[in-house]
């Protein structure tokens, strides 16, 4: 049990430090033409390699709750959604308040109704472009007690039976296959339910040690190289930046996270206890680094230090790992003022 908890530490923290790196190197990628190939294809390397870290969260989540018993459905909202909702509120509530208070430096909302009107639409859509995750987990949270019971009573063809066809109508549904699907009602297959089923069927199936690591690293090297280059094909097509192959439920993606996923679990090269504890330590405020990160984001930008302030290549792990280890510290800071643990995250 330790060392299962050990690699999933490291996939969280990873999956957590990828989507700071993605979100960092994003505004390189819509100056396609007006910046230098060299800094475009940069941006779309650091960018396009890490865009496994949302299914991989998604991944750890089936393996870590799928194969759990909760005597009751109130056992399990009330264990997961404290968890959840409290910081998400929290941020939320920053976020909107970092916004409204800009709107009202710029006299863009003047009366009460618009700061109600305000508050209502940014908790309907998001207080910030990367909470959709959040209200993506909560959606599932509420599936999962269904799921939790039919995959206790399934035997693993069975499981495998429904993951085989989720992939099918996920692949179905690209623009370009899915004239040829006949009108037949599928989207019970669909959606993003199906890569926590596969974090259970990963976690609870024996493999071959070596075949799996072998399969993991082929498994990323496509993924990687398909978002890639189709994303380079399609962009210089077009003419500016389409981002079709970034999308988290593109087969590309989907096979970049199950192989990073498989090769954490088949192997973890050997930590000292200080790499240990530090994994460990950002591992434990992985939630909350994910709610603050954009804040400290804007920030950082808002200085001078982003992907430009030296050569992207640069740049953008500098400003990376700024951007983790902040708000890493912001999260442990909250969480040493009393009841701080509840709303950091």
């Amino acid at each position: 049990m330790k060392e299962k908890k050990k690699w999933i530490d490291c996939l969280r923290v990873l999956a957590t430090f990828c989507v700071i790196v993605l979100h960092v190197s994003a505004p390189l990628l819509d100056q396609y033409g007006d910046i230098s190939n060299f800094d475009w294809w940069v941006g779309n390397i650091y960018d396009g390699s890490t865009r496994f870290s949302v299914p991989l969260f998604l991944l750890i989540t089936g393996a870590l709750i799928l194969p759990q018993t909760y005597s009751s459905m109130t056992m399990f909202f009330k264990k997961r959604f404290s968890r959840v909702v409290l910081p998400f509120a929290f941020w939320s509530f920053i976020y909107i308040m970092q916004s409204l208070l800009a709107l009202l430096r710029n006299s863009e909302i003047t009366d009460t109704n618009g700061v109600i009107h305000f508050f209502i639409m940014q908790i309907k859509e998001g207080a910030s472009f990367h909470l959709w995750y959040i209200y993506l987990i909560l959606g599932l949270y509420l599936f999962f007690p269904i799921i939790n019971k039919w995959i206790k009573n399934s035997n693993r063809n069975e499981i495998l039976y429904f993951i085989v066809l989720w992939s099918i109508i996920t692949i179905s549904n690209l623009s370009t296959l899915n004239q040829m699907i006949p009108n037949i009602e599928l989207r019970y297959f669909s959606g993003y339910i199906g890569v926590p089923i596969i974090g259970y069927y990963l976690i609870t199936t024996t493999f071959n040690r070596k075949k799996a690591i072998y399969t993991s690293l082929t498994l990323i090297t496509i993924g990687t190289l398909m978002t890639l280059i189709g994303t380079f094909f399609v962009t210089k097509q077009n003419n500016k930046f389409i981002h079709s192959f970034y999308e988290y439920l593109t087969p590309n993606v989907i096979l970049t996270a199950v192989g990073v996923f498989m090769l954490f679990k088949h192997y973890t090269p050997p930590l000292n206890k200080k790499i240990t504890s530090a994994i460990f330590f950002f591992s434990k405020y992985s939630y909350g680094i994910y709610l603050v990160h954009i804040l400290v984001r804007w920030y950082l930008f808002k200085i001078g230090i982003s992907y430009a302030f030296v050569a992207p290549i640069v740049g953008i792990p500098i400003t990376s790992i700024l951007c983790f280890v902040i708000s890493a510290f912001i999260v442990w800071g909250i969480n040493k003022v009393p009841y701080g643990k509840y709303i950091s995250g």
